[in-house]
């Protein structure tokens, strides 16, 4: 079973930056195109950006120019370099491999908080 481990989040002030990683178990990341999702409080989950397997990424309209999503394929890793941090970016963030009709492939690990307030 492939287990999704986030991490890297934390409080920090508006402008600042985080890098947030999602370990993928099971040795399979590799095949996948992968993805950062966030879920702000009373709003539904979002993808905010994508990876192909081979690395080719593509971002929500609100993020661009300031986020950027890489991944590590030896070592089953994904990051996202957040910066000039908003407070509306303020949310849970989760990894996952989207797949069609807006799904992704495997259950959600605990996601990783990130808070943006001075």
């Amino acid at each position: 079973q492939v287990q999704l481990v986030e991490s890297g989040g934390g409080l920090v002030q508006p402008g600042g930056s985080l890098r947030l990683s999602c370990i993928v178990s099971g040795r399979i990341f590799s095949s996948y195109a992968m993805a950062w999702y966030r879920q702000a409080p009373g709003k539904q989950r979002e993808l905010v950006a994508r990876v192909t397997s081979s690395g080719s990424s593509s971002y929500v309209d609100s993020v661009k120019g300031r986020f950027t999503i890489s991944r590590d394929n030896a070592n089953d890793t994904l990051y996202l370099q957040m910066n000039s941090l908003k407070s509306e970016d303020t949310a849970v963030y989760y990894c996952n491999a989207p797949i069609a009709g807006n799904k992704w492939m495997w259950s959600w690990g605990q996601g990783t908080q990130v808070t943006v307030s001075s």
